[in-house]
């Protein structure tokens, strides 16, 4: 076995990366993604890459399919089972109102109505302690109907279950011995074991929606691969930028929530590191979306909670940006305006330019039009674009419209960067970020070919297209570590810290961090815990994460005064203030185990000398350019827009004014005239 293999399964293509660890060598390809059975696109990517399965040593991939079942609102039917008098905290939700000018604003509606919300006796108070016993007969009736009324999971989320388990913990056994394997039981603290009861409830309900989904796909897909001889281990990438094995993600389904579109954000880490720049912006279009995600001194930029679709998730996931913008994206006319997204012609029928169907102009249309893309090498030759059909969709629309075929394509892809610039903004100037400090890697099948246009709308000078931007994603993920997160509740005002009590509390994560890791397969030699802890200045609602050295430094002289700077420092980054003077409270202890594998090499680009050009009429701010179209093997020295560059599973556009350069990576740069 001598084949690392990652896969991307995005909605219109599903993208495969190969690394020979005998040769050194990467290759990368592509198949259309099949909605109705994904694992006939997987293998058929697969196959392009890797002729038998069993010489693979090495596999991972990301999903979404617990994402696409909550966007469609296609998830389990989930049976809430809350704490006598706690029925409606689900529903109630929060007060607050996310936008405040927007008087159409309404709530998410509930992924659970109220009438399957279920109530349990027994209570326990803040510090854990008992005063009344569970209700184990309550539990056994919630048991009943979810088997009398078909319910798909049950989703447990018991008062103060993050401090002390117990009542959580004996309702599963009591769920999973009336229900069986058939359905889905989640427990709130084995999810999210924090405090703040409506988001720990809208966690597990959003574990228990999904879950089946997630947990159908990923015992398909091991089987399916078993059959066909792979001897390792099914890993899936997490939305922490982490990955487990395919046994730990069935049991947690909701950490591969955001599976798929992270494994980019890993890849900019990769690539921050080989380009030697800590900061960068990584923007991912595809077919159907368009994600930002950023890299901030050589790391993630990865969050504790996150709001999904509206719902408050507590659990680590990098800080993700999502919009419909991609190359699948629909123009059309409303109100006699030019309107782009976030309607996706998807993988079927496709833009008007696959062939298959569609009549409906979408991005990818119009930069065929505007002889942005060469049609005999689309996706490295798998595909020859039909010009003709993209040209009399973008013509219907722009006779409505009543402009100019070409001045339509061009504002066609004018709007979606208009569009994907603004989504930047949202992760950086909206939170303080100046996003010229940062350096632009574009990938995705679309990326690069939009990346430039948007780098100037940010002014932004370097943009880096990696090697195999289409599969970039996939790549990234050859590049992530086996990842576990483990939390416990430590509410702590300054004046009352032990500095040994909670240095001991973190040994404990630790050994447990490190068993986990074990479990995983990681080797001793490969395994590290980092650690931190949540604090907030007395008074406060909100905390921010501080790390820490290791997890002897709480129990240090100076420590207090330590942590109180930097607590100070992380809360000047963030809201611009802060009060040094005022006592701080301790939160919640995080610890975070890690397990790496060999690095992979850089994809770098093998010589493949010069070519003669095939030079060709492109249009570029309403003029014809006349631009040559070279292969990316082919490319040495310094490049001078324009011109067009094509390989197997992206084209890069080097608009007129830019400069293009290969570096020792195989990383192309272009220098953005700002």
């Amino acid at each position: 076995m001598s084949y690392r293999v990652a896969m991307d399964i995005g909605g219109t293509f599903t993208d495969v990366v190969c690394y020979d660890e005998r040769s050194g060598a990467v290759t990368a390809s592509k198949a259309p993604t099949t909605p109705g059975d994904l694992a006939e696109g997987v293998f058929a990517a697969l196959g392009r890459v890797v002729d038998d399965p069993a010489g693979i040593s090495f596999f991972v991939h990301g999903t979404t399919q617990g994402l696409n079942a909550l966007l469609e609102r296609k998830g389990a039917r989930v049976l809430l089972l809350a704490s006598r008098g706690g029925r409606d905290v689900y529903q109630i939700a929060r007060g607050n109102r996310d936008r405040m000018f927007d008087l159409r604003y309404r709530k998410p509606e509930p992924l659970v109505p109220r009438q399957d919300v279920m109530e349990a006796g027994g209570r326990l108070d803040y510090q854990g302690r008992e005063l009344t016993p569970l209700d184990e007969e309550s539990v056994r009736a919630a048991a009943r109907r979810a088997r009398a009324e078909g319910f798909d999971a049950v989703a447990v989320c018991l008062l103060f279950s993050y401090v002390n388990p117990a009542h959580e913990v004996r309702a599963g056994e009591i769920l999973r011995a009336e229900l069986g394997e058939d359905v889905l039981v989640v427990l709130s603290h084995e999810v999210a074991r924090e405090w703040r009861e409506y988001e720990r409830t809208s966690s597990a309900v959003l574990e228990a929606y999904t879950g089946p989904v997630v947990r159908r796909y990923l015992t398909g897909i091991e089987r399916r691969f078993a059959e066909r001889g792979l001897a390792v281990p099914v890993h899936v990438m997490q939305s922490s930028g982490g990955l487990v094995n395919a046994s730990y993600a069935r049991r947690r389904p909701l950490q591969t929530l955001l599976s798929g579109p992270v494994g980019g954000t890993m890849g900019g880490v990769a690539a921050s590191r080989l380009l030697g720049r800590g900061n960068v912006i990584c923007v991912d279009m595809g077919g159907t979306s368009f994600d930002v995600s950023l890299v901030v001194d050589g790391r993630p930029d990865v969050n504790s909670e996150a709001r999904i679709e509206g719902y408050p998730v507590l659990m680590p996931i990098v800080n993700l940006h999502t919009i419909g913008a991609g190359g699948g994206s629909i123009a059309y006319a409303e109100a006699g305006a030019l309107r782009v997204g976030p309607e996706s012609a998807g993988a079927v029928p496709g833009p008007a330019c696959y062939g298959r169907g569609g009549t409906q102009p979408t991005v990818t249309d119009a930069n065929v039009v505007l002889g942005r893309v060469d049609p005999a090498w689309f996706a490295g030759g798998l595909m020859e674009l039909d010009v003709e059909a993209a040209g009399v969709a973008v013509a219907e629309l722009a006779g409505e419209l009543r402009l100019d075929p070409l001045a339509l394509a061009e504002g066609v892809c004018d709007v979606a960067n208009a569009k994907m610039a603004q989504a930047i903004r949202t992760l950086t100037v909206e939170h303080g970020v100046e996003p010229r400090e940062f350096a632009l890697v574009a990938f995705g099948g679309a990326g690069a070919m939009h990346a430039a246009f948007i780098a100037r709308e940010l002014g932004i000078s370097e943009v880096v297209v990696p090697r195999f931007p289409g599969a970039f994603s996939a790549w990234g993920m050859l590049e992530a570590e086996v990842r576990r997160d483990l939390t416990h509740p430590y509410f702590r005002p300054q004046d009352t810290l032990d500095g040994a009590d909670m240095s001991g509390n973190l040994v404990t994560l630790e050994r447990e961090a490190l068993d986990a890791l074990a479990g995983q397969g990681v080797p001793a030699e490969r395994r590290r815990v980092e650690h931190a802890v949540d604090l907030r200045y007395e008074g406060q609602d909100y905390t921010l994460t501080v790390p820490l050295r290791d997890a002897s430094e709480p129990a240090e002289p100076g420590f207090l005064a330590e942590i109180a700077a930097r607590y100070a420092e992380a809360h000047t980054a963030r809201y611009g203030h802060a009060t040094p003077e005022a006592p701080v409270e301790f939160v919640m202890l995080r610890s975070t185990g890690f397990g790496s594998f060999p690095r992979t090499a850089a994809p770098a680009v093998a010589a493949a000398g010069q070519e003669t050009p095939d030079v060709r009429d492109v249009i570029f701010d309403g003029a014809v350019h006349r631009t040559p179209v070279l292969r990316r093997a082919s490319l040495d020295g310094e490049l001078a827009g324009p011109a067009i560059v094509v390989e197997e599973t992206a084209t890069t556009v080097i608009p007129p004014g830019c400069l293009a350069t290969v570096d020792d990576n195989g990383f192309l740069i272009l220098k953005v005239d700002t």
